[in-house]
């Protein structure tokens, strides 16, 4: 029986950077305090050279021991949460799938340099992503919660409330009622955010555009771990990411999501309708030229859009794709790119 390979947390700095194209559901550049843009437009393509579209598929070493039939390379988020539907197709299917754990830059860049047949995203494609013959496929979306210390009584922040913690607008938790309307303690607010895929749409621009939007007072992390432990560890803090990931490093401390105008993060049907407004979008890419593409990835991808349907929603948030469909939200092809309209 032929086994399925995968290896830790690629370490290291991005390989690919990307630029942001306005979204095509998007007419008017955000203003200060806004939302930034979702979506790059999936027409686009990013010029690469002639001899670029010709070169074939060569895996890197890790790749080529392996002897895999099929290489991805995925965001450590989409990763943690798309390995065991990996691993299912590959036993099933007796096939050697040799699985790389890294970032969306990372990704970006083996893609760019044609190490590997698939890809892996917690982002909309950026405008370098779209590479000739590369298609996106969008497995769904999950919600992207906002979490406290325990000992914190706030339990619901607005969307409006929230935009302002991260300005600095809003600097002492005192300025915050519990959900009983009652006073919170005066303590100084310390928002944390992890800024990664800077110039990709979505994910953190659905709260502020740029990220000189954001307090100078900010603390920036680099890592998951990092956000988790440094919220577990402070009464004052805020910080931000997806409920797989807490549960994930949940030995580093315990933290408290909180509603957004009202709505849990796990609450699904919420998130579908854009009640609960922020989230992260997953997905794989294929190549479609005949010297590149693998006859493995695109039974692979429709496999795990069904499997995908089958993940614990309202444990997590997470929405499928099939269920964004039924909400009126844009696609191209597989491609999700752009949100529905909002009542």
């Amino acid at each position: 029986m032929k086994t399925i390979r995968h290896i830790g947390t690629a370490i290291g700095s991005a390989l690919f950077t990307v630029a942001l194209l306005v979204s095509p559901a998007t007419a008017q550049p955000a203003g200060p305090g806004q939302r930034g843009e979702l979506f790059t437009d999936p027409a686009k393509q990013f010029p690469m050279p002639g001899e670029w579209k010709d070169k074939p598929i060569v895996y890197d070493r890790e790749a080529e021991r392996a002897d895999a039939d099929l290489a991805i390379v995925m965001d450590q988020d989409i990763y943690y949460t798309l390995l065991p539907i990996i691993q299912k197709f590959g036993k099933d299917n007796n096939l050697k799938i040799f699985v790389k754990e890294g970032t969306c830059g990372i990704a970006a860049g083996m893609l760019a340099k044609k190490s590997t047949d698939m890809g892996g995203f917690c982002c909309p494609a950026g405008a370098e992503d779209r590479m000739p013959g590369l298609r996106f496929h969008t497995m769904g979306i999950v919600a992207d919660a906002y979490f406290v210390h325990p000992d914190n009584p706030v339990d619901n922040l607005s969307t409006s409330q929230l935009r302002d913690i991260y300005r600095g607008k809003i600097y002492r938790w005192s300025e915050l009622k519990t959900p009983q309307g009652g006073p919170v303690p005066d303590w100084k607010i310390k928002a944390i955010a992890r800024l990664h895929c800077q110039k990709r749409p979505g994910h953190w621009r659905q709260l502020l555009n740029m990220d000189k939007e954001f307090s100078p007072r900010l603390s920036e992390v680099g890592s998951i771990p990092d956000m988790i432990a440094q919220v577990a560890a402070s009464r004052e803090a805020i910080g931000e990411e997806v409920l797989t990931m807490v549960e994930k490093n949940k030995n580093l401390g315990k933290v408290k999501p909180v509603k957004i105008d009202g709505y849990r993060p796990n609450d699904s049907a919420a998130l579908a309708s854009l009640k609960y407004p922020f989230y992260r979008t997953y997905n794989l890419t294929t190549w479609e030229n005949k010297n590149v593409k693998n006859k493995h990835a695109q039974k692979l991808v429709d496999y795990m859009i069904k499997e995908f349907e089958k993940l614990e929603a309202e444990r997590y948030g997470f929405v499928s794709a099939s269920r964004l469909r039924q909400a009126g939200w844009k696609f191209a092809g597989n491609e999700l790119v752009g949100e529905p309209a909002r009542k």
